[in-house]
Formats: C-alpha cells, structure tokens, sequence
C-alpha cells in the first residue's frame, strides 16, 4: 500500500500518474489548511481537487475544478453585491452543498469525503489529514488573511511576513491517517507548496510523529527546481520562514521525516550538499507537463 500526502495541483499531477501506474492499493492524506467556509458552505479546494482528478472529472487546464463547468450561480450572486471572488462552478457548488449538508447532519469531515468518494465510484481511499478545523493564515503588511484570500483573491501579490496553521496544535490525525502512514511500504510528499499544502499536515503533531516513526519509508519530490517554484508561491512561504527557496532549503525542512529526495536534473550540482543533510538524493525529470510525465515520474518515484 501507497500513502501519498497530497495537496495542490502538483500533487493531483502525481496522484494521477501513481494511479494509472500502480495496482497497489493507494491511500491519499489531503491537506485541509486552505479548507474555507463562503455563502454558507464547507468548500474543500484540496480534497476536491483530487476527488475530482481521481474520478476523471477534474479541469486540468487549471488544475481545480470540473471540466466543462458553468458560472451562472456566481454571475447572479455578483448581481447581488456577494463576494463572487472565489470561482465556484455550478457542478462544483452541488459537491459543497452535499459536503455541508452531511456536516451539518453530524458527520464528520473523513465521513462525509467517503461518502462522496464512494459516490463518485472512486476505489482509492482519500483521507482529510484532520478532521479538526486547521486553518493557514498569510501574514501580510495588510494584516492577516486566509491562504485562500491570499492566493485567490489577492493573487498573491502582497509581501508575506509570515504563516501560521491556527488550530493545528490541538487537532489531532483523521482516523485511519497515522495507521496509513506507519503500515505503508511507501510514504510519498508530492511536489506540492512545501508552506500551504504539506506544512498543516505536518504541522498536526501526530502526523509529524508518524512520518517520523517511518523515515525510512518516506520520500519526496522537490516542489523547487533551481530557485524557483514550479508553480504558486512557494517562494514567498519559504522566505517568509526562513528557508532557502532551493531544493536543498526544501530537504533541511523535510529532513527530520524524509530520508529520501527527488530533485530534478537541472540541481545535479546539489547532491552533494543534500547528502550532508542526511537524505539520500535521486534525479530525474521532475516537471509534469503531460500525462505521459505524470506516469513517468509516477514510476521513477515508486522505484525509489
């Protein structure tokens, strides 16, 4: 079994090529630190993201969202004067109502996605990494905002001072996540923002704990090819925090649960220094730009 901690359309990328490329059972913990409540509803831009690739329903173009999805729903709340900032399709509306619906009722968040991935005919199994409320907030010279905020409505344009994970010191692991993890043969972070997608998991004590317990089983793919991210503003998150935007910067955060790091063929120079760290390091073509090099890396990553 494969445990794959996923968040942001990097991860999506990879999840789709494991999925084409493994038989094995496959596990996916999603990051819910950019979860965000908007016109009353529990939208999970994460979970849904890979709900969606795994059901062959994901726009891939922008990587979120349903293929072929309609606005009408958020031209006439416009009309309104409703915040319309936050592109929620029709199709896509009608999960966040179910979502919220089953919450609203009782269930829990790992219940609720079940539930939904069972009606989405999905086989693998998706796990919120808490159900807890775990929220990322940006600070900014214009105060604190949420990641979602930040990143959507803000485009990411203002400086960032620094990030927080409300909440995630006393949330503790979705059922099932940390059993995943510690039975696994193989635990892979995906090349997802290491700040806003992997850093609320790994921010959740039990979950640090786990991957800790199975080092030796885990590895990572660099979201940073030379110094730059691949995608998102991984650079500004990593500033921010005091860790060198490279993947050598990307291993000395991950080195106390990673003991092995895929970088890509354009930081060869870097081996060297990253070996030091203590994490044995791999090389390939990291960028994903068809799906062909999803299953590519999907493969070279499983070999690892």
């Amino acid at each position: 079994m494969l445990a794959v901690l996923a968040g942001g359309t990097g991860s999506a990328k990879l999840v789709r090529g494991l999925v084409k490329t493994v038989t094995d059972n496959i596990t996916i913990i999603v990051n819910v630190g950019d979860n965000i409540k908007l016109h009353g509803l529990h939208i999970c831009p994460d979970i849904d993201t890979i709900l969606y690739t795994l059901s062959d329903q994901l726009n891939s173009g922008q990587g979120w969202g349903i293929k072929n999805d309609t606005y009408n729903f958020l031209h006439q709340v416009s009309k309104y004067g409703s915040d319309d900032w936050f592109k929620l399709g029709d199709k896509d509306l009608a999960l966040h109502l179910v979502r919220t619906n089953l919450l609203n009722a009782g269930w829990t968040l790992s219940e609720a996605t079940n539930v939904i991935a069972k009606r989405m005919d999905i086989a693998q199994t998706v796990l919120p990494a808490s159900n807890d409320h775990v929220e990322t907030l940006i600070d900014t010279p214009q105060g604190e905002m949420h990641l979602q905020e930040f990143w959507v409505k803000l485009k990411g344009k203002p400086d960032v001072i620094g990030v927080k994970y409300v909440g995630s010191k006393k949330s503790q692991p979705a059922p099932n996540v940390v059993n995943t993890i510690l039975e696994a043969e193989k635990v892979i972070i995906c090349p997802a923002n290491p700040v806003s997608s992997i850093g609320p998991m790994t921010h959740i004590l039990g979950i640090k704990e786990a991957l800790i317990r199975a080092r030796d089983r885990v590895v990572a793919i660099s979201p940073i090819i030379c110094d730059n991210p691949v995608s998102g503003p991984a650079d500004k998150f990593l500033r921010s925090i005091g860790v060198d935007v490279s993947p050598k910067g990307i291993t000395e955060l991950y080195s106390s649960f990673v003991s092995k790091m895929i970088i890509d063929e354009n930081d060869k120079a870097m081996i060297t220094d990253i070996e030091k760290i203590g994490v044995k390091v791999s090389v390939t073509d990291i960028m994903m730009r068809t799906e062909d090099d999803e299953q590519k890396l999907a493969k070279f990553v499983i070999g690892v």
